[in-house]
């Protein structure tokens, strides 16, 4: 008769209370150093666009409303811009096949800055991209 008699087995529980806290506390990290690591910090007025298509950037071109121009966060003189982006697209081949150009112009920008740059890249064989909103 003990053979007959089943066994109850107890069955274990597993606590998951706390990592979902540490999971939401790990999400809300994330969310917010993703707000916060964004490379465009000069600030411009960029035009609006009916396309949503992302890019990699690789290299940031900045152009604000006093025709200044930036190379990611540094400003470089107009003269010598010409041979510093070169350079950094040289430095990126190396890296990448085809290095892409993002172009933040201000909508206050001269239109001759941007194609300046946008024909300097393609020259280098960069792909341009230009940032709207």
């Amino acid at each position: 008769m003990s053979r007959l008699r089943k066994k109850h087995r107890t069955e274990s529980e597993v606590f998951t209370d706390t990592l979902v806290d540490i999971l939401f506390i790990v999400l809300m990290f994330f969310l917010i150093v993703s707000t916060i690591a964004n490379p465009n910090v000069v600030s411009v007025n960029n035009p609006s666009g009916s396309k949503d298509t992302k890019a990699k950037q690789h290299i940031m071109v900045s152009i604000d409303q006093n025709q200044q121009l930036y190379l990611g966060t540094t400003a470089i003189a107009s003269a010598s811009f010409d041979s510093a982006l070169v350079g950094e697209i040289r430095r990126y081949q190396t890296l990448v096949d085809t290095p892409t150009v993002v172009i933040n112009a201000d909508t206050a920008a001269q239109y001759g800055e941007v194609f300046r740059v946008m024909r300097l890249a393609k020259k280098e064989k960069a792909r341009v991209v230009a940032r709207v909103d």
